[in-house]
């Protein structure tokens, strides 16, 4: 009887050891990815206007420690330590509700709305990102921004593990129509483009709307991410979002990023005047 109660207790424990609790995580501790991003997974997404998420926008209470949630994410800078989070917490579900994907140009904010596009620059070697806040963290007190593992590659911060970095929110400021004009807090990547006449070269149509507003954001956006002139074009009540001009080689390799980027469909075509 003693031999057989032994071998239940062995058991149980066995059964124990292999079953430790980590909550809604799959592993204890945070680990880097078996494989590098993809060049595809390191184009910086297009910001755009979004409605505020369903979930994650109220204040909420961490460890004991209130975090109140900003109304808006206009003019909002911020200088500090950037750390990035990754295997650990791949395939589970970030405080709006989405699946984190460490793959994916995204980021972790205590108090910005979800979501808020950044532009976040490393001040040790001046690269920079475009990342979709849509998660809470760090609550680590002295960083202010948990990036997301193709984000930090990107930066090249894997091997210190954190950087300084500033983070500048993409504030849509589109002047009238036909006009693309981009501003982070400081106006350090002011662009502003007009349709007062075509200029030779070949032209990206990234997509058509009769939303005025969605056409000056994306515009705005495309301005500053890809350096180019950007304009839409109105005829019939409908704006046409156009970069260019650009030579053949620049367009086509253009195009190529932003049909992966969430646009499809976009095509080379002339100006609509």
């Amino acid at each position: 009887m003693s031999v057989k109660i032994s071998w239940i207790i062995i058991l149980i424990l066995l059964l124990a050891s292999c079953s430790t609790n980590y909550g809604r995580y799959q592993q204890q501790s945070d680990s880097t990815p078996v494989r590098i991003p993809t060049p595809s997974e390191l184009e910086d997404p297009i910001p755009r206007q979004e409605k505020p998420s369903r979930g994650g926008n109220k204040n909420y209470q961490v460890r004991g420690i209130n975090y109140s949630v900003l109304k808006s994410a206009v003019d909002f800078n911020q200088t500090g330590t950037a750390s990035w989070y990754g295997k650990k917490f791949h395939g589970h579900l970030t405080s709006n509700g989405e699946i984190y994907n460490m793959y994916s140009m995204s980021a972790a904010h205590k108090n910005l709305p979800l979501p808020t596009y950044l532009k976040v620059t490393n001040l040790t070697n001046q690269k920079s990102v475009i990342v979709r806040v849509n998660d809470r963290g760090p609550f680590h007190q002295s960083r202010i921004i948990d990036l997301s593992y193709s984000a930090a590659f990107k930066l090249d911060m894997l091997r210190t593990g954190t950087a300084e970095v500033r983070i500048e929110a993409i504030d849509y400021s589109p002047s009238k129509k036909g006009v693309a004009k981009f501003t982070t807090s400081n106006n350090s990547l002011g662009i502003e483009t007009k349709t007062k006449a075509q200029k030779s070269g070949e032209y990206i149509q990234v997509f058509a709307t009769r939303n005025e507003a969605l056409a000056k954001s994306t515009a705005s956006a495309m301005a500053s991410l890809y350096q180019q002139e950007v304009v839409w074009p109105e005829q019939n009540g409908i704006f046409r979002v156009q970069i260019g001009p650009l030579d053949k080689e620049k367009s086509n390799r253009l195009l190529t990023t932003i049909k992966k980027s969430g646009y499809p469909n976009a095509y080379k075509r002339k100006l609509l005047q």
